[in-house]
């Protein structure tokens, strides 16, 4: 975890799992590397919020695997859910709902389903797509700290690859260019 820059409540904060997806975001809003995963995007969102001043929102900035074929480019996602954690049997087994889906944008969009596994097996892709449209590792943990905080919260994700065969080989050499995307929307936003 690492926070560059400080957080005001005049500005977002900008959450990013690695420094690979911030190399073109500049100094001019904070960004929060928090690493890669669900446990360390909560942690570090977790922990400077609960630190002192908390920004205007929270956009999680990063790349996803799309889990159909023509997606690409950056994506607003509207709803998030979580692909590693079973719901139902959870409210099975106790009666109670947990980590069911959030809604955090309006209009159409993708669903975006996030977990700790990366996804590069072509029958965990065919699988996720019955349910969402992109995959990533950080988005639902940061929402779900976001919410709980009071924070609005955004996912702005670009697609990196296609969440298959060869995704990880996929992602190392588009990920430099996806932060350019990436730092390209942030800077046409008035940032």
């Amino acid at each position: 975890m690492r926070l560059l820059g400080t957080i005001s409540p005049d500005r977002p904060l900008l959450v990013v799992a690695v420094r690979e997806e911030a190399a073109y975001l500049g100094e001019r809003l904070p960004v929060l590397l928090t690493g890669i995963g669900k446990v360390n995007a909560a942690v570090a969102l977790a922990t400077v919020l609960a630190q002192g001043e908390k920004p205007s929102e929270v956009i999680n900035l990063g790349t996803a695997g799309a889990l159909r074929p023509g997606w690409e480019g950056i994506h607003h996602v509207v709803q998030v859910i979580q692909h590693d954690l079973d719901t139902e049997v959870l409210q099975t087994l106790t009666g109670r709902s947990y980590g069911g889906p959030l809604v955090v944008g309006k209009g159409d969009g993708p669903v975006l389903a996030t977990g700790d596994l990366f996804v590069d097996s072509p029958a965990a892709r065919e699988r996720l797509a019955e349910h969402a449209d992109l995959v990533d590792m950080e988005g639902y943990a940061v929402a779900t700290v976001a919410h709980r905080a009071g924070v609005p919260a955004r996912l702005v994700k670009y697609v990196s690859d296609e969440a298959g065969d060869g995704a990880a080989h996929t992602w190392r050499e588009s990920v430099d260019g996806c932060a350019r995307h990436l730092a390209d929307w942030a800077h046409t936003q008035g940032w």
